[in-house]
């Protein structure tokens, strides 16, 4: 708001990985926050603003955000003020109600997320709303379960601003009590949440978490509650759609840079009810091309996600100069999934999850390289993105073989070949594993293993005992310390210890 009356354009960025810093840094006049150079806030002159501020033009104030795109790479999103606060009236108008009912006379609710305000769906629910509204603004996130349960703890009422990163992981066994007395609502946005994920959200939390669907491009298109409309999304108030050629849905709104205009998505839709309400059948710009054979990556997602070994499905298309075309699977395990993969090992699990496939996919295009995870790989934003996804088939360390796992810990298996790309230019002379690269597979690995994201900020304690060739297969050890916030880890095999040491994790 400062920024705005001050004249100047606010510029939120998505991460502050380098890449990123080197990309914007240089386009900017000035830095405040954790960026370098952040220009500090002055209480003092603070109290000596004048209150007569010079008004704001809600056409000419600006903001630059990011968005991950579908590749990965930043993509700059300029937004309207008008554009901004044409969305929180509507939000207001289709939700407000339901926030204010059975309030107490000073109508108090905090606001909760366990999302960055550094992206649109945030930005507007965790702060330009509450704000517009009158609502308490938290300003600490809650990253995990535990940190949910503990800001509920305070007895006011409460709307929770989160992810399906979150809703699709929350532990039944933390004392939830509070949390169905206390919320008021739950809103999820980023991404489609499982119809499984949002029953567990409704069983632990006592909400059925409201869905928004949209994008930074668009701004809010519509909402849907799976308890009450299953897969039938309702349009946000102002917000008209209909079909175009190839039946993808086309929204205008006063959400987006020009109201008068049509913006066309890559989603294809069912519409009911006039207009009023649709059913997604999935993105368009996902169906590619597999020995000439066309396939829909989307309709590969679907169908794994009804194998009771599958949590989640992610397909990406890998393409490389010395191998043809081919679809890789990123899976997230259920404890099913993952009780099947350790009895019958990864080649029976391949082929049972292909044969699953087998009737809506021709047998060339079915799936050539899976691979299983814990937790699906995702960005500052919460968000799975193909850069993110692709980084899993890229030989800079083994596929892991996952022994064992539980909650505090893990044992995989590394199988070191002379392929791995980590080998090359390291040592001329010697072919064998970097130490910084067995730093980079344990923290691989520990993100894999445990719902533990964040930055691991330093090691400590690391031993390197003898260096990790090709043909060694490496038993990789893994102890969470969850109230260190610390990783243990060890490598072996049959030839002894080759290192070990601890990762501390910054959150």
């Amino acid at each position: 708001m400062g920024a705005w009356h001050a004249g100047k354009t606010p510029v939120l960025l998505s991460d502050l990985q380098p890449a990123t810093l080197d990309l914007v840094l240089p386009t900017l006049s000035a830095t405040a926050g954790q960026l370098p150079d952040a220009v500090m806030a002055d209480p003092a002159h603070a109290a000596q603003i004048d209150q007569a501020l010079p008004s704001i033009d809600m056409q000419k104030a600006r903001l630059v955000l990011f968005t991950s795109g579908s590749t990965g790479r930043p993509e700059r999103i300029v937004k309207k003020l008008a554009q901004l606060d044409a969305e929180v009236h509507a939000l207001q108008a289709e939700f407000g109600a339901m926030l204010e009912k059975g309030a107490p006379g000073d109508g108090r609710l905090q606001v909760i997320a366990s999302v960055s305000h550094q992206h649109i769906y945030g930005l507007l629910f965790r702060v330009l709303w509450p704000l517009s509204a009158g609502r308490e603004i938290g300003t600490q996130f809650a990253r995990y379960p535990e940190d949910l349960v503990q800001q509920l703890a305070n007895g006011e009422r409460s709307v929770l601003i989160s992810s399906p990163a979150m809703l699709s992981r929350l532990p039944v066994q933390l004392p939830w009590a509070g949390a169905r007395a206390r919320l008021k609502a739950v809103f999820s946005s980023g991404g489609p949440l499982a119809p499984q994920a949002s029953a567990l959200a409704q069983s632990v939390l006592g909400q059925s978490p409201t869905e928004v669907f949209g994008s930074s491009e668009t701004g809010g298109i519509a909402w849907r509650r799976r308890a009450e409309h299953g897969d039938v999304w309702q349009t946000l108030p102002g917000v008209e759609t209909r079909l175009n050629d190839g039946g993808l849905l086309a929204v205008r709104s006063r959400h987006l840079s020009d109201a008068t205009l049509w913006w066309e998505t890559a989603d294809r839709a069912e519409p009911l009810d006039g207009g009023t309400s649709f059913v997604l059948r999935g993105r368009a710009d996902r169906i590619v091309k597999i020995a000439e054979k066309r396939v829909s990556l989307t309709a590969m997602e679907a169908r794994l996600q009804t194998h009771d070994a599958v949590r989640l499905a992610r397909a990406v298309l890998i393409e490389r100069a010395d191998l043809p075309t081919r679809v890789g699977m990123v899976l997230e395990l259920s404890e099913a999934g993952w009780q099947q993969l350790f009895a019958t090992g990864r080649h029976a699990m391949g082929n049972a999850l292909r044969a699953w496939l087998a009737p809506v996919v021709e047998r060339v295009a079915l799936p050539r390289s899976w691979r299983y995870v814990v937790r699906m790989p995702m960005n500052e934003q919460s968000k799975v993105t193909q850069q993110s996804l692709l980084a899993l088939f890229d030989p800079l360390m083994p596929q892991p073989e996952w022994v064992s796992r539980a909650d505090d810990e893990a044992h995989a298996r590394l199988r070191v070949v002379a392929g791995l790309r980590v080998l090359d230019g390291h040592f001329p002379q010697a072919n064998l594993i970097p130490g910084v690269a067995q730093l980079h597979w344990a923290v691989t690995l520990a993100r894999q293993a445990f719902d533990a994201p964040g930055v691991y900020a330093r090691a400590e304690v690391v031993k390197f005992q003898q260096p990790i060739l090709p043909g060694d297969t490496v038993d990789v050890r893994l102890q969470w310390l969850a109230d260190k916030d610390v990783v243990q880890f060890a490598f072996i095999s049959s030839r002894g210890p080759h290192a070990s040491g601890k990762l501390l994790r910054r959150a």
